[in-house]
């Protein structure tokens, strides 16, 4: 194969590593968020200080491994990345961290109630 090719492949690859880790980077953002629950400002804030790191992540691996030059395949393969981050990984974790959420909460009112009485 042509080492042009390989080199492209390798890119892509790294912009699809990229969209994996900051999916992940991202979750845990969120489950951060299910065990501390805040107000929007902060969450906000928050939001805003991953966005402008994954800015940072993207521009580093469009520097590092293209000079800078913005290739579409590389920011389509971190989106790909994030996606099947998402739809594999992210909503079966969040779905039963909100169970043992809820689970917490009834069992916490149960027992606020026992000690009043």
């Amino acid at each position: 194969m042509d080492q042009q090719i390989l080199e492209e492949l390798r890119l892509a690859g790294s912009g699809f590593a990229a969209g994996l880790w900051l999916m992940a980077v991202y979750d845990g953002l969120r489950i951060f968020r299910i065990l501390v629950p805040h107000r929007g400002l902060v969450t906000g804030f928050e939001d805003f200080c991953y966005w402008i790191y994954s800015g940072f992540t993207v521009f580093g691996l469009l520097y590092r491994g293209n000079g800078g030059n913005v290739r579409a395949y590389m920011i389509a393969a971190a989106a790909a990345g994030m996606i099947l981050f998402d739809r594999a990984v992210s909503r079966r974790v969040l779905r039963v961290l909100q169970k043992c959420r809820k689970s917490l909460k009834m069992k916490f009112k149960k027992q606020k109630k026992l000690v009043s009485k």
